[in-house]
């Protein structure tokens, strides 16, 4: 597990170790789609939101951008960020909104670069990150219950439920 600052980080494989059910969910969801959402920080601090593509691979997440975008820019100078898989059409969330937080780490080495280009058949120049997770968040609705699981590194699994009443969350 890796440690940022203050807050804690792991690889995807640490990830999927710790909460395997947890990650195939993620996993799935973000396969459903190609297109998601990535907030990053701008210069003064306020967020921006831009499409990416997210890739699974060799135990890790990885997120490729063009050279010299905005969101590259963004999490180079820093490297916190919010990655929201699309959440699909209608209102039936596609078995649920997943959310992963974390530190983009950039790839600069050029074999690295090579063979992540050959891998995932991506063309060069671009700008490749692996995530370290901070958070993964999976919210559903179960029943008449909104339900939202939650992981950090370093902590136990969450689940909280919330009815459509004004009682209070539980944890489960």
């Amino acid at each position: 597990m890796g440690h940022t600052g203050t807050t804690p980080t792991a690889g995807w494989a640490a990830f999927e170790a710790a909460e395997p059910d947890l990650a195939a969910t993620v996993r799935e969801r973000f396969g459903q789609y190609t297109h998601h959402a990535l907030a990053t920080l701008r210069t003064d601090g306020s967020p921006r939101l831009s499409g990416i593509e997210a890739d699974f691979r060799a135990g890790e997440l990885w997120l490729g951008m063009m050279p010299n975008s905005r969101k590259a820019l963004d999490v180079r100078r820093d490297p916190r960020l919010a990655l929201l898989a699309n959440p699909g059409e209608g209102t039936g969330m596609g078995g649920g909104d997943v959310r992963v937080c974390g530190r983009a780490v950039e790839i600069t080495d050029p074999e690295k670069l090579a063979w992540y280009a050959d891998e995932a058949g991506e063309p060069q120049p671009y700008h490749l990150f692996r995530v370290e997770l901070t958070e993964v968040v999976r919210t559903s609705v179960e029943g008449d219950e909104l339900v939202i699981r939650t992981w950090s590194p370093g902590r136990r699994l969450r689940t909280i439920r919330r009815g459509n009443d004004e009682s209070p969350p539980r944890e489960s």
